[in-house]
């Protein structure tokens, strides 16, 4: 079995009660790892005290309270979306936890004196995280989203996914017509109808008795009573907080291998899915019970990915191949079911446009009809007036196929085609009535659509995962041949790996040389860097223009011995045109300016007597050595090979480290505004556009962009 990835319905539906309990706590601190989109709101509550609350919209799709000993370790420098989440939440009060109608969506209502905020997570698709003020707008959101359907976007008004059927609140007659609507079999309507999904689809007809390939149009009364009242109870139970959480485990066959931990009675088991009710369908399984549907939920998502890892750290692969062709078959069926009711909406047409093209035949038959009732005649005799007048050549007698009193219509073949109408209205009416059904039929056929779009984001997900798997097996056999440079960008799945550098809190590049150069991004920084890592051996950069950044040329890390070092002249010039691209040469739209490097030694706090040094300036003696005419230039990449991430600096040293790269120059567009355009552009170069979306946010590519107006050099 597959690991379960992703909260259903019923869980949200299960975990609103329990997670109701948490309002009235304060939220201390927000966090986002960008590389999960996973969003980490930190809270203190009068009860319990410290409270984690993980809401994760990547690959894997969750919202629960989780041990504070499950939470990652606080990324470093916090991207502007959690720092405006700490801006609007610091202090506030969670007020509100409700799923939005049935779907696969969870709101966190946070009051404080100045404003009201709610953040919304979709649990569905590709997922997403959208902040909203006080009036609904969107402040801001993990992924924009503009769609026919829909637009979700900052400084426009939140839209919600059109509200799904709730079959846990709906009367028996709704929930009668709701599967009766249907062309499927039965576990497919309450799988994609009744918004079940299919593994509770199955355990209704289990429980109920029913197969699950029975017709819809086969169902019997006692069937839907049966149907409808375990829906009922299943409700209740949700609403009232009557859970039996279960964390379910697959056993392994031996030689399979199944990760543990030391809690494990079994080594051979690993867990694959996580309910608020026991069910049926798992009866075969093993089973570990909770109090609560939150730990059994922080439970299963820190452990199942540990446990994929089997004895000598490799990992299980699962029957990707299998749940492909699962996928499609789905596909192929619900492709069938599109078929049938366009087939259908179109007939029903036809027979509208029957009518009108036959409007005097039609109209003489239900005037005749019409008469006829008004007279006490009864159907019976109807019928067999029409059968004496059709021996006798009348055309609209002869039209007449059947009548049927018990619901007063009439059955007539027109040009070939039986269309049954309503005795007492009119042709108009009639034709409006066919009319509305293939319009009923065609929204039918939206609704599958839909669901067709899902079934294959579902396909895509599992063939993401297998090309992560496959990349993840390459990757393990690299070195033992000299093959050619991979093909990055056309890869469908790339696994992400970075670690964290001191000098990230910089504006930093390694030059083509490979010699590592940090620049100062304020005052603050300029002081630090000249402090702690100026060292002997280093050489300081700085544009001959005022506000520009202090910038230094690393002989050494910062743990290491200084040394002199012969810098090749590539890796000068590239730390003086970083030097004057960061500087306000850029940012007045200028595209050269001069820059001077001097040694460590040349550089002093002390400033000459009778004068004053600014915070971040220096005094400098001594002779100077000149690049003059320095043009600017920065380029924008992305890095596959060793480590993921976003560099940035003079084009000569990116061009050659990125996979793929973006120059910029001084032009019109904000810091904001072109990092957006870059961010979209590796997108588009991309084929795996979740993997630029994990290690290039616009956050991350503003921090490599000059201070000022940008614009492509493409442009």
């Amino acid at each position: 079995m597959d690991h379960k990835r992703e909260l259903t319905s019923v869980d949200l539906a299960a975990l609103e009660g329990e997670l109701a309990g948490y309002e009235g706590a304060k939220l201390d601190k927000a966090y986002l790892y960008p590389e999960d989109d996973l969003v980490r709101l930190k809270l203190r509550d009068f009860d319990r005290g410290r409270v984690e609350f993980l809401i994760e919209v990547g690959d894997v799709k969750r919202a629960h309270a989780a041990d504070p000993a499950h939470v990652p370790d606080a990324p470093g420098r916090p991207p502007d979306f959690a720092m405006m989440l700490r801006n609007r939440l610091s202090g506030a009060d969670l007020v509100r936890v409700e799923q939005f109608e049935f779907d696969r969506i969870i709101e966190l209502e946070f009051d404080r004196e100045d404003a009201s905020t709610t953040i919304v997570a979709e649990l569905f698709g590709d997922g997403n995280v959208a902040v909203l003020d006080e009036y609904g707008e969107v402040i801001d959101c993990l992924e924009t989203v503009r769609l026919k359907s829909r637009t979700v976007a900052p400084g426009t008004p939140y839209e919600f996914p059109s509200a799904r059927f709730n079959p846990m609140t709906v009367d028996y007659d709704g929930f009668v017509a709701r599967i009766e609507e249907s062309d499927a079999d039965l576990v497919r309507t309450l799988a994609t109808q009744l918004n079940f999904g299919g593994l509770y689809g199955e355990e209704l007809c289990t429980r109920a008795g029913i197969d699950y390939n029975v017709a819809v149009d086969e169902l019997e009364e006692s069937d839907f009573e049966r149907l409808y009242e375990l829906v009922d109870q299943m409700g209740t139970r949700l609403r009232e907080g009557n859970v039996d959480p279960r964390v379910y485990y697959e056993t392994l066959e031996d030689g399979d291998g199944a990760g543990s931990t030391e809690a494990d009675e079994e080594p051979n088991r690993r867990r694959v899915d996580v309910t608020p009710i026991p069910l049926e369908e798992y009866e075969q399984l093993y089973s570990e019970s909770f109090t609560e549907f939150n730990p059994a939920l922080d439970d299963y998502f820190f452990n199942f990915q540990r446990e994929e890892e089997v004895e000598g750290g490799e990992t299980q692969r699962p029957d990707f191949e299998a749940e492909i062709e699962k996928q499609k078959r789905i596909i192929q069926q619900q492709e069938g079911a599109i078929e049938d009711f366009e087939a259908d909406a179109e007939a029903e047409r036809e027979k509208a446009e029957l009518l009108y093209a036959n409007y005097d035949l039609v109209d003489e038959v239900l005037s005749t009809v019409q008469a006829a009732r008004e007279d006490d005649v009864s159907w019976d005799d109807i019928e067999a007036t029409f059968a004496e007048g059709a021996d006798r050549g009348i055309a609209a007698a002869e039209a007449v196929v059947s009548l049927d009193g018990s619901e007063g219509t009439v059955t007539l073949d027109i040009e070939g085609t039986r269309v049954t109408v309503d005795a007492f209205t009119g042709v108009e009416k009639n034709a409006d009535e066919l009319y509305t059904e293939a319009k009923r039929i065609e929204e039918k056929k939206e609704g599958a659509l839909a669901a067709i779009e899902n079934t294959r984001e579902d396909l895509e997900a599992v063939k993401q995962r297998r090309e992560e798997w496959e990349a993840d097996d390459a990757e393990d056999d690299a070195g033992e041949s000299e093959d050619e440079p991979t093909d990055w960008l056309s890869m469908q799945s790339i696994p992400t790996r970075s670690t964290e550098r001191w000098y990230e809190q910089f504006r930093w590049f390694h030059t083509s040389d490979g010699f590592l150069v940090i620049g100062g991004r304020d005052a603050d920084e300029n002081e630090e860097l000249v402090k702690k890592y100026l060292e002997g051996g280093d050489k300081f950069f700085h544009a001959q223009a005022h506000g520009g950044p202090v910038t230094v040329l690393k002989a050494t890390g910062p743990s290491e011995p200084s040394r002199d070092v012969d810098f090749p002249q590539s890796s000068l010039d590239q730390a003086a045109q970083f030097a004057v691209s960061y500087s306000s040469v850029w940012k007045d739209g200028k595209f050269a300016g001069d820059v001077y490097m001097v040694d460590p030694d040349q550089v002093s706090k002390t400033p000459e007597s009778g004068e004053y040094l600014e915070k971040g300036g220096f005094a400098v003696r001594g002779d100077r050595t000149y690049f003059e005419d320095t043009p600017v230039g920065v380029a924008v990449g992305i890095t596959c090979d060793d480590e993921t991430r976003v560099i940035g600096g003079p084009p000569a040293a990116i061009e050659g480290q990125a996979a793929t790269s973006i120059t910029v120059e001084p032009g019109q567009y904000a810091q904001n505004d072109i990092a957006k355009r870059l961010y979209r552009e590796f997108r588009s170069r991309f084929a795996d556009e979740s993997f630029v979306r994990k290690v290039a946010s616009p956050d991350l590519i503003q921090e490599f962009l000059p201070p000022g107006g940008s614009r492509m050099t493409e442009e």
